[in-house]
């Protein structure tokens, strides 16, 4: 063979084993395409049609000993294939969090006869049942086996029932178009609020009290949780104008639902100054639920008729020591307008297992987080003075503990509900976590005081309230929104670049998250002394959300056993060498304790030793030394003299 022949060979042998090879790459790329196709082929894809029948659900909660919930339902069928649904998109969190894990004992039977079940093979989610021909209906019995962790949903004085955790629903279906009948038992006594609207009540003897609900789609009953309890009060707080709005309490004990003439004016006020805001309401009846206990967790949830809200057993006992956490239920009340009511368009969905996506949270919670501070100030549940240290708070973590917009944008961090599942970071600083919250509500307060000033004072945010959201007065179909929506509304308050103004902050690094306080007429310094809200948050250990904070100093929070839960990047104590996770066990060769830490930081201020941590970290010990001498460093806002006041005018009431 002569080398011009065998290189023809090579080559024409060559193009055959690349064609062989392309070929068996698309195979092999059509095959992937096809399982991945194949994977959720037997879940039905929701449609807009009604689902036959009713669905009957009824839960037993008066386990109180053991917390579990005892469920059973009874569904219409038709014979053939049938997928059963556990939620796993639940609405308020905003990602995949529906603890399917918690449900035990599944079983599904028709006339007394157990039917076999399958889970799907890659939706965990997804229960596939074979209809037999001739049964009409079939049950399904399980349990929901309560959290233990952060707060239990049961205990023996009060419960918190949501029922997307208690239900399965049939797939193929939009939510709104499966009707259920849903019921409940609770141990013997015990009352409870809900915007289900009872349709009768039996006494059943040996096993507690039984309510029956009138039907509701399936949406709105994953809207409308139950809590109950023992001891439990229930106060009106209707407006002059609108429907029913009740403040539904349970306390761990009698003497925790004793409220002043004050207070209870405070939460009357709030209701009305929303009233105000927006205009509008979208319910029939709202609900507080409101759960006053240091042992019930899991509270802070909004829906369209009510919301679940916890706080510790002294929210009305300790009230003069205990400003932080009182914006709570504003926040979750302002939630029936801006978030159930209106709703990003990606975060509306046909059922409970289609994806969310989480876009545009910096308005849905962002402007929540913004008018549940100002509604809580001009309700009078704080003070201007309280509102201005909250504020402050804020603000300094967007000046000193910024630094993961260096690499992130705001709108990225609507990522993190999904990403994180909400569960501690070991740097939040550089991480970022859900900053859509906070960082939105300063750009709100930008928004604000750009509309007072190119208006001259004529308008501002609330206009904007108004127009967004306070329309359709009393319709409970949700409208979607985009972007689009937002800039348009705003320029129908003030002509600008809104479209602009928004992309600066929530899709550009570093934002100028800071100036919209400039705009109000206030700035924000520190000083070594924290405010009286501050000292507050600081002598409550009991509170879920409890750290002592040194972020703006040393560059540290810890609980209340020193351990340390965040460590501020590039800070002073993080360029030391502190890590996350470590346990901080003397200062300067003293016993650790919150006053010896403040006192070492105090005394180093303008010297030249370091700060001595003698840390416990991975089973060893290590003396880390911090070269900071700034002194103790705590938010403060203070008036920009000569400019207009507009943070003051943002809180003065509207109603008073």
């Amino acid at each position: 063979m002569s080398r011009a022949v065998l290189a023809g060979s090579l080559v024409a042998t060559a193009r055959g084993y690349a064609r062989l090879a392309l070929a068996v790459s698309m195979a092999l790329a059509a095959g992937v395409a096809s399982a991945q196709a194949s994977r959720g082929a037997h879940v039905p894809p929701p449609q807009d049609t009604p689902y036959p029948g009713t669905v009957a659900i009824h839960v037993d909660a008066s386990d109180t000993r053991q917390g579990i919930f005892r469920v059973h339902e009874t569904l219409p069928v038709q014979a053939g294939a049938l997928t059963l649904l556990y939620p796993k998109w639940i609405p308020g969190d905003h990602s995949p969090s529906g603890p399917v894990a918690m449900l035990a004992g599944l079983k599904i039977s028709a006339g007394g006869k157990p039917l076999k079940w399958t889970r799907d093979e890659y939706d965990v989610y997804a229960f596939h049942v074979n209809v037999p021909v001739g049964v009409s209906k079939i049950d399904a019995d399980f349990q929901y086996l309560s959290s233990r962790d952060g707060g239990y949903e049961m205990t023996d004085r009060m419960l918190d029932l949501e029922w997307n955790k208690m239900a399965l629903y049939p797939a193929g279906y939009f939510s709104r178009r499966i009707t259920f009948v849903p019921s409940v038992t609770l141990p013997h006594g015990w009352q409870f609020g809900s915007a289900l609207e009872p349709s009768r009540q039996a006494k059943v003897a040996s096993s507690g009290d039984t309510t029956t609900f009138k039907p509701v789609t399936f949406n709105t009953l994953v809207d409308s949780p139950i809590y109950a309890g023992k001891y439990f009060k229930r106060v009106d707080l209707t407006p002059k104008e609108g429907a029913p709005v009740h403040l539904d309490v349970f306390a761990d004990a009698p003497k925790y639902l004793e409220m002043t003439p004050e207070q209870l004016q405070a939460h009357r006020a709030l209701v009305a100054e929303a009233t105000a805001l927006f205009g509008s309401h979208h319910y029939d009846h709202y609900d507080f639920l409101f759960s006053l206990s240091d042992q019930l967790g899991g509270n802070g949830l909004e829906h369209h008729q009510s919301s679940e809200n916890g706080l510790e057993a002294d929210y009305f006992t300790a009230w003069k020591d205990a400003a932080p956490g009182r914006d709570l239920l504003a926040h979750e009340y302002t939630h029936s307008w801006n978030g159930k009511f209106r709703r990003p368009a990606d975060l509306w969905t046909p059922n409970f297992n289609v994806p969310m996506g989480d876009s545009l949270l910096w308005v849905y919670e962002g402007q929540t987080q913004y008018w549940g501070f100002v509604l809580t100030a001009r309700a009078g549940l704080w003070t201007p003075e309280q509102f201005r240290d909250a504020l402050a708070m804020t603000a300094a973590n967007y000046e000193r503990n910024r630094e993961g917009f260096h690499w992130r944008t705001l709108e990225d961090t609507t990522n993190d509900p999904t990403a994180a599942h909400r569960t501690g970071l070991p740097y939040r600083s550089w991480q970022m976590s859900e900053e859509y919250y906070s960082a939105g509500q300063m750009i709100w307060l930008a928004v604000d005081a750009r509309l007072r000033a190119l208006t001259h004072d004529r308008k501002s945010l609330d206009d904007f309230a108004r127009a967004f959201f306070g329309v359709d007065n009393g319709s409970f179909v949700t409208r979607t929104y985009a972007f689009d929506d937002v800039v348009a509304a705003l320029n129908g308050v003030a002509p600008y670049d809104w479209a602009g103004f928004l992309h600066a902050h929530v899709d550009a690094l570093d934002p100028p998250l800071l100036d919209g306080l400039a705009r109000t007429g206030w700035k924000l310094v520190y000083t070594d002394q924290p405010s009286d809200y501050e000292q507050q948050y600081n002598n409550r250990p009991q509170s879920p959300r409890h750290l002592y904070n040194f972020t703006w100093s040393i560059g540290l929070t810890l609980d209340d056993h020193g351990q340390i839960n965040d460590v501020r990047w590039e800070g002073p104590a993080f360029k030391a060498g502190v890590s996350t996770g470590a346990t901080l066990v003397a200062v300067n060769a003293k016993d650790y304790s919150t006053d010896v830490l403040k006192g070492a930081i105090a005394a180093a201020r303008g010297g030249k030793a370091p700060i001595q941590l003698l840390l416990k970290f991975q089973g060893g010990y290590r003396t880390v030394p911090v070269d900071y001498h700034g002194g103790l460093q705590y938010p403060h806002l203070v008036r920009v003299k000569g400019t207009p006041d507009y943070l003051s005018e943002i809180i003065a009431p509207r109603t008073r």
